[in-house]
């Protein structure tokens, strides 16, 4: 099946050289994780996701450097020259380009023209309609899980996301999931300090240097993983057909789900796993 087949002909733009804000707007208004970014003459060039607004969400630098997030350019915060493919490839080819090139969706153009995009959600519509029956959960699950607790920082979390290169976390209680985080829920967070997009306060910190207590004072995150995780958690079993996750997740509208084994967490199962069943 060709690309054309499947992609999603529509397509939210913006260029380069609007804020973030006007991006953060136009993902709300319609619903997508995704803007692609095109130059005054309608050229794709880049693309800005939740991840990457997580990615520029984390602390770096000194506190007078930093600016408020929503009035950075797209520019500054999108991931330049895009990967594109033709209507006219096989969907297998846009896979193979999604996993070796770690992206989640690829504009589809025709010439210079942006003609549609295909993204992980188009794919997993796709699976279901194709595979149905050929791989269970567990085959395709990845079964290492990354997991936090619900104390843990909203600055905690960034990191963990961005050292680690994932788009979800999850929140585990006494080793069972009782939540997930996602580059959406940290991006659309309601944050509360304009300099560091995080709500902080300061927390004094004694320690022995040479035999005298020294007073450090130190910004401490105060936005939580419990605060901002989705606690309706959907959970599938190992034995479960992959489709039915797809199935799940596309209804949901999830990007990953706890794979869980006698209600114990197994694995995870994403939009990226699933793809990876398509032959």
């Amino acid at each position: 099946m060709k690309i054309e087949d499947v992609m999603n002909e529509e397509v939210i733009l913006a260029e380069e050289n609007e804020q973030v804000s006007h991006a953060r707007n136009l993902m709300l208004k319609h619903g997508y994780s995704r803007i692609l970014v095109v130059d005054p003459e309608g050229k794709p060039v880049g693309i800005l996701t939740e991840k990457d607004l997580t990615r520029k969400m984390r602390s770096n630098g000194p506190k007078w450097k930093r600016r408020t997030i929503d009035k950075i350019s797209i520019r500054r915060v999108m991931t330049p020259n895009p990967v594109t493919i033709t209507p006219f490839r096989e969907v297998r080819e846009a896979v193979e380009l999604m996993i070796k090139n770690d992206i989640s969706s690829i504009p589809v153009t025709d010439g210079d023209e942006v003609v549609g995009i295909i993204t992980k959600s188009e794919l997993m519509d796709f699976y279901r309609q194709k595979y149905t029956g050929k791989w269970k959960v567990s085959d395709l699950m990845s079964s290492e899980v990354v997991t936090v607790n619900e104390n843990h920082s909203i600055g905690h979390v960034i990191s963990i996301m961005g050292d680690q290169k994932i788009g979800k976390v999850i929140v585990v209680r006494d080793n069972e999931p009782v939540g997930i985080i996602t580059s959406a829920n940290i991006s659309f967070a309601n944050m509360e300090d304009p300099e560091t997009g995080v709500s902080v306060e300061k927390i004094a910190f004694l320690r022995k240097i040479d035999g005298q207590e020294k007073r450090n004072v130190r910004e401490v995150s105060m936005v939580t993983a419990g605060d901002i995780m989705t606690n309706h958690l959907i959970k599938i079993e190992q034995g479960e057909d992959a489709a039915s996750a797809a199935d799940i997740m596309a209804k949901k509208e999830v990007s990953g789900m706890p794979v869980v084994g006698d209600d114990e967490l197994v694995g995870i199962i994403t939009k990226t796993d699933i793809i990876r069943g398509i032959q």
